[in-house]
């Protein structure tokens, strides 16, 4: 391939800049509002590009133990617990799967395999989840999604990648399965892990659906259910919500501006301490055959 004409390096710059500003700015903009002034909101009429005189107030506001801290704990144990016990059951599972003489070895896979292709509907599940006495419950957000069968899918074909040869010498010396999982399998496969357990944390962290389907009280919504109601349906917060104790309520556009930047920031922190064990992971899985 020969070298790239000036013309077409700069026009590919100025596409990625476009594309970084199309990402950034909304960002930036959320992030000022957030922290501007009211004088400055009122001034500038909505939202902020840059704040001229930066204020935590609004975050003091929602994080002052009202709906919106409630809530933040909630998706944080959520989130947590949910992502914990999902990758739990998906390793165990993939793992089962990846062994052909594992009980019931294609009966599970058959169905693993089924859920990918049919979903069992709203209905139905509302049905079950309700029959098990789940509703109103924070396991209700859990258990219903608890494993998800493409994730099964991407774990037994990475466990199926690793040299059978260390399996075979691990049962020559005596140890279980459990102690072949733990000891062999588990430490070649941090890069899957790692990428099951971010997809599993960000779906129990942005899922707003199942909260509002199984949950009743408000005290027990999580985050998103608080973004939905306060900020998409632009549902005023009174000084009762926010627990200010007779303090002034920030602007609204403030306090829903910082209670995105609540939403959005976890998941932004966490993904670059799970990236740098992407490639580790795969190279501590390499051996020469």
């Amino acid at each position: 391939m020969g070298k790239p004409s000036v013309f077409a390096t700069i026009a590919r710059a100025v596409v990625l800049i476009l594309c970084c500003a199309a990402v950034l700015v909304p960002f930036l903009a959320v992030v000022s509002t957030s922290v501007a002034s009211p004088a400055q909101l009122t001034s500038a009429g909505g939202f902020v590009l840059w704040p001229e005189e930066p204020s935590l107030t609004a975050f003091r506001a929602v994080l002052s133990g009202g709906v919106v801290t409630r809530a933040m704990l909630v998706s944080i144990g959520v989130t947590g617990v949910g992502t914990l016990a999902s990758v739990a059951v998906t390793v165990g599972l993939a793992y089962a799967l990846s062994r052909p003489g594992s009980l019931f070895h294609k009966p599970l896979l058959l169905g693993t395999l089924f859920t990918l292709f049919f979903n069992p509907g709203i209905i139905p599940t509302y049905m079950v989840v309700r029959q098990l006495g789940l509703i109103d419950s924070f396991a209700a957000l859990v258990l219903p999604v608890l494993v998800s069968g493409f994730n099964v899918v991407v774990m037994r074909a990475f466990f199926l990648e690793i040299p059978q040869e260390l399996l075979e010498s691990a049962r020559i010396d005596g140890a279980s399965e459990a102690r072949t999982l733990r000891s062999i399998v588990l430490p070649l496969s941090k890069a899957v892990i790692a990428v099951i357990g971010l997809f599993y944390a960000v779906m129990y962290w942005n899922a707003f659906f199942t909260a509002l389907l199984y949950i009743n009280s408000t005290e027990k919504w999580p985050l998103q259910l608080i973004v939905r109601t306060f900020v998409v349906n632009q549902t005023p917060l009174a000084a009762d919500d926010l627990d200010l104790a007779g303090e002034v309520v920030p602007p609204q556009l403030s306090v829903q501006m910082a209670i995105l930047v609540l939403a959005i920031i976890p998941i932004l922190v966490v993904y670059p301490f799970i990236q740098k064990h992407f490639t580790k992971g795969l190279l501590i899985g390499a051996v020469k055959g």
